[in-house]
């Protein structure tokens, strides 16, 4: 078993809310007869992944945005804002997990935010990174079910024993994800690191404007 200090990884933050009431009750319903830390963090992951949907447009970067509280009331949430979720939920239950980040250059994304974005790189992309059985297990909780049905991409599955990244190609052989650097993990999001990024690649805190992603992802399928 491994002796590192698992304390900063199991204490609320201000953005990692696992003390607060509907965090507390958001786990347990999601862990309603689930056995031991490993079935628990699946179950969580689960829940994170489809019962959240993914919508880039949701981010805004400051510690109002990115609670935990904040991403479960609205029922949806960028990459960060689910994984920050997922560790809430991870820790008001007691289980170690830590937030990691790393540059991506992500297929997943619509004609509008391309052209917004002026690139297809996502820097600090977020995920979790779990401590299940002595060792350290990465969740990828972004992109819900309904969303990769509509992408044709191959859902991330996480059986709490073996990392949940992202695929390279989707179902029809086409790039998907490329991962390009590693940010590290952390206690905390690190917000301050991430708007410097952003404001020196994406002109600004957010990276997109405001749009309904699901309808934008539905007209270009319809389009295709």
């Amino acid at each position: 078993m491994s002796s590192e200090d698992l304390r900063p990884f199991l204490e609320p933050t201000p953005t990692i809310e696992s003390r607060h009431p509907d965090i507390e009750a958001f786990a347990r319903r999601s862990c309603a007869g689930a056995q031991g830390a490993v079935e628990r963090a699946v179950r969580l992951y689960y829940a994170v992944r489809d019962g959240i949907r993914y919508d880039p447009y949701a981010l805004e970067l400051s510690v109002e945005g990115l609670r935990a509280t904040t991403t479960l009331r609205a029922g949806r949430g960028w990459c960060v804002a689910k994984a920050i979720l997922l560790a809430a939920a991870c820790r008001a239950l007691a289980i170690p997990i830590r937030l990691g980040f790393a540059d991506v250059r992500n297929h997943l994304s619509t004609a509008r935010m391309r052209e917004h974005m002026k690139t297809d790189v996502f820097f600090w992309h977020g995920y979790a990174s779990i401590h299940l059985e002595g060792r350290w297990v990465k969740a990828t909780p972004a992109f819900n079910l309904e969303l990769c049905q509509k992408f044709r991409l191959r859902p991330l599955e996480f059986d709490g024993r073996r990392d949940s990244i992202y695929h390279p190609f989707d179902l029809d052989g086409n790039r998907h994800m490329e991962y390009l650097a590693e940010r590290g993990e952390f206690a905390d999001v690190p917000i301050d690191a991430i708007a410097a990024t952003f404001r020196e690649h994406y002109q600004g805190l957010g990276t997109v404007a405001s749009g309904d992603f699901e309808l934008e992802v539905d007209a270009e399928n319809a389009d295709a």
